[in-house]
């Protein structure tokens, strides 16, 4: 039997070439290809031109795209990627920026990931990857980097607060006693009451963000009350009748005893996640073309629900350039419901297709091929959708959500292993967010491209 020689220690006859290293087809090549089109300038001038050279702006968030579209993402692992895989060599050209270089550029410049992220959208409607014309909106949870185990609840607080002011008047009665023989070995009463003091100094700074948090709740929820007051008195004034239900009850001013906060990443929320049970996250917002499965637009918000999250989204895709603002449908499921949302969809003149109310899991087989009675003259913009979601025409059209949407945020969770956001604060996750997002398309685009 004839074997393959083991030589590790002749070297190249010519250097090697970093073109030869990967196939024509590689994920690698595409990223650095479409990289090098983005119009960059905006971070070339951020860098001052002293000292060695720096590492290209192309170079590094080609690196940082490519970690995330292949379930890289921390720096470290970014840079020993740089030495372990002949992708990353090839997208470094065979150089190791270190991983705080790396961590930098993410930080310094998370908020040119959104021209980046646009500049993608703009070369995927070039090269007709897609129309762009029926778009799907939703929301995911994503785990914030910090544990709800450090969250501090008001009336905790409050509580710890008074134990341990409790526990500083002891201390300092014992300070002052002429006999201390009673202390335990090895206790420093400075060191103990510094301690104290530190923790006390800490749970005031918490309880007056919880109080501010409060205080711009009640000022939402007292627009909110006096706005559904006006409402019921404007319908008593023209029917003259009273309203039925009881009256709205006004809100209630000051901090919740479960408001909470969390000592980690003080900007994340306590969310309730699929599955059951409540995890510190975020609520990752994307609008996702049903045609090509890319990313439109991208949003994160500290909301727990999605109610109020059409508008923000809808002045994300606005914003984008022609060809990628002025979509033909909106397709949303039922938690963006309501009538200001269906309303501002008509205004950007935007047919939606909002889920009024969740389906039946076992609708009679005839429903399927049933149509609705015609649409009564002089119908308001909430009831022609409802009539529209009733039509075959739209059931079969709202059916594309779930199979875009939906898909998308699996593979980034379960395929590219993006479950928890590395950075703290909500703009860094929000630029994080959009990196995720933009390694996405990349990703969906090279397998979109004419092979």
């Amino acid at each position: 039997m004839a074997f393959h020689p083991i030589d590790r220690d002749t070297d190249f006859l010519l250097p090697p070439s970093v073109q030869d290293w990967l196939p024509e087809a590689h994920l690698a090549r595409y990223v650095v290809d479409v990289v090098e089109q983005l119009d960059l300038s905006a971070m070339e001038r951020a860098y001052a031109g002293r000292g060695s050279d720096a590492y290209h702006p192309a170079t590094l968030l080609a690196l940082l795209i490519y970690g995330y579209a292949t379930g890289t993402f921390s720096s470290r692992k970014i840079e020993r990627a740089t030495y372990d895989s002949l992708a990353f060599r090839y997208i470094a050209c065979n150089r190791h920026p270190d991983h705080d270089t790396l961590a930098n550029f993410r930080k310094r410049f998370g908020g040119e990931f959104e021209a980046a992220f646009v500049q993608v959208l703009q070369v995927a409607r070039e090269n007709q990857l897609s129309r762009f014309g029926t778009v799907s909106l939703d929301g995911t949870k994503i785990h914030a980097n910090a544990s709800r185990h450090s969250a501090l609840s008001y009336g905790h607080a409050r509580t710890i607060e008074a134990q341990l002011k409790v526990e500083v008047q002891e201390l300092m009665k014992l300070a002052a006693a002429a006999d201390q023989s009673s202390l335990p070995d090895g206790v420093k009463l400075p060191d103990e009451i510094r301690r104290r003091e530190d923790r006390l100094a800490a749970i005031a700074a918490a309880k007056a963000k919880i109080e501010a948090r409060a205080a711009e709740r009640f000022e939402r929820e007292q627009a909110e009350h006096q706005a559904k007051l006006a409402k019921r008195q404007a319908q008593e004034a023209k029917t003259g009748k009273k309203p039925g239900g009881k009256p709205p009850k006004p809100p209630q001013a000051g901090p919740r005893a479960d408001d909470q906060i969390n000592l980690t990443d003080e900007e994340s929320r306590i969310m309730p996640v699929s599955g059951g049970g409540f995890e510190q996250s975020y609520n990752a917002q994307a609008v996702v073309d049903t045609e090509s499965m890319l990313i439109l637009a991208t949003h994160v918000t500290q909301a727990t629900n999605d109610k109020e999250q059409v508008a923000p989204m809808l002045a994300k895709v606005q914003s984008n350039p022609e060809g990628l603002n002025r979509p033909a449908t909106w397709l949303a499921d039922t938690g963006y419901y309501s009538e200001k949302n269906v309303t501002a969809c008509v205004a950007a003149k935007i047919e939606p297709l909002i889920a009024v109310k969740r389906d039946e899991h076992h609708p009679d087989w005839r429903e399927r091929f049933s149509e609705p009675e015609p649409l009564a003259a002089g119908a308001s913009a909430v009831e022609t959708m409802k009539h529209k979601l009733k039509t075959r025409a739209g059931r079969a059209a709202y059916a594309l959500r779930k199979q875009t949407v939906e898909p998308v945020f699996g593979i980034i969770k379960s395929v590219m292993g993006f479950r928890q956001f590395l950075l703290r604060g909500l703009d860094n996750v929000t630029n994080e967010w959009t990196l995720v997002c933009l390694a996405w398309n990349l990703k969906r685009m090279a397998v979109l491209r004419p092979q």
